[in-house]
């Protein structure tokens, strides 16, 4: 499944970003590109989300724009009408996978043990979601998972932040990192699209593979 694989080497760090207003999406997505990110994971947690999806896909082309939170099997076929270049999973069911199998969406499932990894290995997958990446181990477990997975590769998500970046980047199994840290919601509510062009831009060069 070499899609992930390809969509994340085109950026280190995947903004995670949950839309609470539509009316952002766009200028989020545009200041998001322009410091250089430009894989953006749109989360399905709220009502405007397959909205702001469609919207950024139609006035932001140049952004890679996928669906996050993808918990249903019949959000596949919804999100390809919508635009959506990918979907990631907080986790993996045998009905995620077998939805995912039958769309041609790139999916990043989700996993948290090694257990979960060698399920994902078994249907043909080489690139997953670590999730939630700080509560579970973090630095220190992605480094134990490559001894007896060397070929896996990940995006870890949660908890990382803009100081803890380059320890999960440094990892020879980690593709890139998915953050929330770039759009704070003050800044999002008082559109400071240059702040967060800025936090974009002081990351989106870091790929340190120490």
């Amino acid at each position: 499944m070499s899609g992930m694989l390809e969509l994340l080497s085109d950026s280190p760090v995947v903004p995670v970003l949950t839309i609470e207003d539509l009316e952002s999406a766009v200028p989020l997505a545009r200041a998001l590109v322009a410091g250089g990110l430009n894989v953006l994971e749109i989360t399905l947690r709220t009502p405007c989300a397959k909205a702001a999806i469609n919207r950024i896909c139609a006035q932001v082309p140049e952004g890679v724009v996928g669906a996050g939170t993808v918990t249903r099997a019949e959000d596949f076929s919804l999100l390809k009408d919508l635009g959506a270049r990918f979907a990631i999973s907080p986790g993996a069911t045998p009905a995620l996978y077998e939805a995912a199998a039958r769309s041609d969406l790139p999916f990043l499932p989700g996993i948290a043990s090694a257990s979960e990894l060698m399920q994902g290995l078994e249907r043909g997958y080489d690139c997953f979601k670590f999730f939630p990446a700080n509560a579970i181990g973090g630095v220190a477990a992605l480094r134990a998972l490559y001894g007896p997975f060397p070929n896996a590769r990940f995006c870890p998500t949660g908890g990382i932040t803009e100081e803890t970046l380059s320890d999960y980047l440094s990892l020879p199994n980690v593709i890139a990192a998915g953050g929330s840290w770039f759009a704070p919601a003050a800044d999002v509510a008082a559109g400071r699209w240059e702040r967060i062009t800025e936090r974009a831009r002081r990351v989106a060069g870091n790929r340190n593979r120490g």
